[in-house]
């Protein structure tokens, strides 16, 4: 039988979500709900394979690899696995200066 992962989303990964959403919303709340929708349902995604995803590039440069990424061009749903759980840590936009986001967001600094 196939192991299957419970899907968490932290404080932070819904407020990127929310963020996101809110600000597709101001010129059209239909593609909001599209793009909302594409999102949670590729993250709910991952309760069966949470592998798939890559490991983040530029955490991987420097030497950290917990972490993992899906994306949704233009967005990036980072994650890790721990016992039996997937836990959605961000949800972000691949036009940002991601690296720095996460680096930040990992050494607990205020942005």
């Amino acid at each position: 039988m196939k192991k299957t992962y419970t899907i968490r989303w932290s404080e932070t990964s819904e407020r990127d979500l929310k963020g996101i959403v809110e600000y597709i919303a101001k010129d059209s709340p239909s593609r909001a709900y599209k793009v909302l929708s594409d999102i949670k349902e590729k993250a709910s995604n991952l309760h069966s394979f949470p592998g798939r995803g890559r490991i983040v590039p530029e955490l991987q440069d420097q030497g950290i690899t917990q972490y993992r990424e899906l994306i949704i061009a233009p967005w990036r749903i980072i994650y890790r696995i721990a016992e039996g759980t997937v836990y959605v840590l961000s949800v972000l936009d691949s036009r940002q200066n991601v690296e720095d986001v996460l680096l930040k967001r990992l050494l607990g600094l205020k942005l």
